[in-house]
């Protein structure tokens, strides 16, 4: 289940999900400032540093709220333990280890080269040992590290084979939004490590890898225009081709599994490669991105039960944006879009709907929903449904409870 203060990292996300930091000359004492203001109570402070984007994804006001309702989950402030650090392309995070009455947590800050706050994630900071899922059994199958790609977009990834000759069916799996791992991590849960035990578990290969947006995201920053192409399908493509290249694997039988913006594209993905055998998509949307987030939104600024005026005023800034990414023409360059994301990312999804273009292919669809996901909703479950209707070769299932990762919540 999403704890409450997974709300900031959600909203973070909606607003540039592939942000990534290049390093600063001394990015702990913007994390600690930032840190230190939250205990004081100055949220104005606390915001002094944050560029743009989550001045306007995370206002004073909206901080605030957010801060107070977590300290109602873990109770009063102790002590800081720790601080550590990661880099990613350059990038820094900064961890700061807090412990609290109920629970310790880590506050992860990311700071630009400018000094600038880009992100801010509460996380539980207790250490969690994987725990594979009832149906995965570790002793029918081995892993071993596998590269996507090659030169500058070059990728890590896993693949899952299971014990025996083959050649065995097999998956690759295309992630969500975000900059996510291999195992698609939030949290504790990691449903594309879970996936790939268990299909491994049943003679399924499986391959998985970190996205293009974790592993070059500053590259593809500095590089400035970038589409769906570059931030999903292409690594997709490569990977499928990747296991077609592989002894013990049966190239007849390479599926493609999409969860939430990988379902999305998964049609693309087989449009691009009609060899794919077929299609599996986890709550994958069919409405546009900018339709997705525009009702994503003020689903999480009413979490504590009220809008306020600047709740308010930030989805009308939503609007404005949605409503510039419609009006996008071809050669059109306009900046501070959604997501912060550059106006040909927009361009090459306009007009674009998965159900019709999924509806011409051939290949056969397996479509599943989570009944309590709010981020990609049964409307949107329907919306397949409805529109692959005379398809006879797709079968559609929904799960009571489970939410967005396919688990109660």
């Amino acid at each position: 289940m999403v704890r409450p203060w997974m709300v900031v990292i959600l909203i973070a996300l909606l607003v540039n999900p592939w942000s990534v930091l290049a390093q600063t000359d001394d990015p702990e004492a913007v994390a600690q400032a930032l840190v230190d203001k939250l205990m004081e109570g100055d949220y104005t402070g606390a915001t002094e540093n944050f560029d743009d984007a989550m001045l306007e994804a995370l206002p004073a006001e909206r901080l605030q709220q957010v801060w107070e309702a977590l300290l109602q989950q873990v109770g009063a402030f102790q002590q800081q333990t720790a601080v550590t650090f990661e880099e990613v392309e350059g990038a820094t995070v900064v961890i700061i280890t807090l412990q609290f009455e109920k629970a310790a947590l880590n506050a992860q800050v990311s700071v630009n080269a400018a000094g600038q706050v880009t992100g801010l994630y509460f996380a539980s900071a207790e250490l969690f040992t994987y725990q594979p899922p009832d149906y995965a059994d570790p002793e029918t199958f081995v892993e071993q590290d596998v590269t996507i790609g090659s030169g500058e977009w070059v990728l890590p990834g896993t693949l899952t084979l299971p014990e025996g000759d083959g050649p065995f069916p097999a998956v690759v799996l295309v992630h969500g939004s975000g900059p996510n791992d291999r195992d698609e991590t939030i949290g504790p849960n990691k449903p594309f490590k879970d996936l790939a035990w268990g299909l491994a578990s049943r003679g399924i290969a499986v391959v998985r890898y970190d996205k293009r947006t974790l592993v070059h995201g500053q590259k593809m920053i500095d590089q400035g225009d970038f589409t769906a192409w570059e931030e999903t399908i292409d690594d997709a493509l490569a990977a499928v081709e990747l296991l077609r290249q592989t002894e013990g694997i049966d190239p007849a039988r390479i599926f493609v599994l999409g969860h939430s913006l990988g379902g999305y594209l998964a049609p693309r993905i087989t449009q691009a490669d009609p060899q794919i055998a077929g299609v599996i998509i986890m709550a994958g949307n069919t409405r546009s991105l900018e339709d997705l987030t525009l009702m994503q939104v003020p689903y999480l600024l009413e979490l504590d039960g009220e809008l306020s005026e600047d709740d308010q005023a930030q989805i009308s800034v939503l609007e404005q944006q949605v409503q510039a990414i419609k009006d996008l023409q071809p050669g059109d360059e306009a900046e501070g879009l959604l997501f912060n994301a550059p106006a040909v990312y927009w361009l090459d999804l306009k007009g674009y709907d998965p159900v019709a273009l999924a509806l011409s292919q051939p290949q056969p669809m397996l479509i599943l929903q989570g009944e309590r996901d709010y981020q990609v909703t049964m409307d949107d479950f329907q919306g397949w449904q409805a529109g692959l209707a005379v398809k006879e070769n797709v079968t559609f299932t929904s799960y009571p409870g489970f939410n967005h990762l396919f688990i109660p919540g």
